[in-house]
């Protein structure tokens, strides 16, 4: 079914309901998504981008029904990875030979991904295609943003920005408008996508936009691959962008952690609880890592000014959620952040020792060596965490 994005814009993509997880088992989307094809109908017809793979067939004969296939002029495909060119292999098959305009990296993953040598049209930067009626399609590259291939579209006298997965989030709702949607909804995926996708890639998100905008090109409608399309003060993401990629932190402190018999959760409690004591105005959140999702986590941490990560020392290391979610976040390289580690142990007491390796590794500056608690946290010793609470606190002034 399309939808009418803006003056000869439709929407022809999928919303996929029951999707509850994303890149393998990697992200996770309590709110399923969508994935947003849209076709452009001037002169030219124009498709840009496509739509996972499982919904290849849908997709296509719903171009037939309400488009026919024949009338398509080319595609412009942004992003190569599978949830956006997953409908090709099924269209190109129907009308083999169809233009396809992408950067030159986009090509070689195609190429990789799919197998096929279809009709490739590389453009970069600046490039332009005219679609008729005083239009053009306006290129602009945006590598790492985020794999090699990926670019920006721009409808240069329709003023509707195609970022790809820039500026989205996974989110399902019929609504498909920000200024229909839940806002609070809204902005906790928007958050979460760019944390736990584009963190990585802050200083190339920080040039893009500058370019962006720099271009001082009019925008009506950012239409996004994934969720919701922004047509009410469409810049406002963009604006967030800007902050989140500024070593984005808010008065927030996360303690996250595992457990084998709850003496690391006591330490992990009483710690923040010394927090919320020692400042009251700062948020503090607790998070048990093989209990809560890790994406979650995850965005609690990019929130944060400072994190403590706690876990029992197990065979001379530390528990596997604990170990997982470190490796995570490594990756991520968050900025301009401080933390600390804590855990309990029996015999050799390794873990806070090895968690803050992992947080230096991660990029995260140590406020100390931590704090550790020999056998099951008693009274003494969890008032003990209280008062290192206390001093972590206020060590971030």
């Amino acid at each position: 079914m399309k939808r009418l994005v803006s003056e000869n814009v439709w929407w022809v993509g999928k919303i996929d309901w029951e999707l509850k997880k994303f890149h393998g088992s990697e992200y996770s989307t309590h709110k399923g998504s969508s994935y947003n094809a849209y076709l452009i109908r001037e002169e030219k017809t124009v498709l840009v981008d496509s739509v996972w793979l499982p919904f290849a067939k849908e997709f296509v004969d719903n171009l037939e029904a309400e488009v026919g296939l024949a009338n398509i002029d080319f595609i412009v495909q942004n992003h190569a990875e599978i949830d956006h060119s997953g409908g090709l292999p099924e269209l190109l098959s129907r009308r083999p030979g169809l233009p396809i305009y992408c950067t030159a990296n986009a090509v070689k993953s195609l190429k990789g991904l799919h197998h096929q040598d279809w009709n490739f049209r590389v453009v970069k930067s600046g490039d332009s295609v005219d679609i008729g009626n005083g239009k053009k399609l306006v290129f602009v590259e945006a590598p790492m943003l985020h794999w090699p291939d990926s670019m920006f579209t721009y409808i240069a006298g329709g003023a509707v920005l195609f970022p790809n997965d820039a500026f989205g989030q996974h989110y399902a709702s019929e609504f498909m408008f920000n200024d229909l949607v839940d806002q609070d909804e809204l902005w906790a995926e928007c958050i979460k996508y760019y944390a736990n996708i584009l963190t990585p890639f802050a200083s190339l998100v920080t040039k893009k936009i500058e370019e962006v905008v720099g271009m001082n090109l009019p925008v009506e409608v950012i239409a996004p691959s994934h969720g919701i399309i922004w047509r009410k003060d469409p810049l406002q993401i963009v604006k967030k962008y800007a902050e989140w990629a500024a070593d984005y932190q808010e008065d927030r402190i996360t303690v996250f952690y595992d457990s084998m018999w709850d003496g690391t959760r006591k330490l992990a409690e009483g710690i923040a609880q010394g927090i919320s004591e020692a400042s009251p105005s700062t948020s503090v959140v607790v998070r048990n890592a093989a209990k809560t999702d890790k994406n979650d986590v995850i965005t609690d941490v990019f929130r944060s000014k400072a994190v403590l990560a706690g876990s029992p020392t197990v065979n001379r290391g530390i528990l596997n959620a604990m170990a997982g979610i470190m490796e995570e976040i490594s990756g991520l390289r968050f900025k301009g952040k401080k933390a600390a580690a804590f855990g309990c142990y029996g015999w050799s007491g390794e873990s806070p020792k090895l968690l803050s390796e992992s947080l230096v590794k991660a990029g995260f500056e140590l406020v100390d060596d931590g704090f550790k608690c020999l056998w099951e946290p008693d009274a003494a010793a969890v008032e003990a965490a209280r008062e290192y609470g206390r001093l972590f606190a206020k060590r971030l002034v």
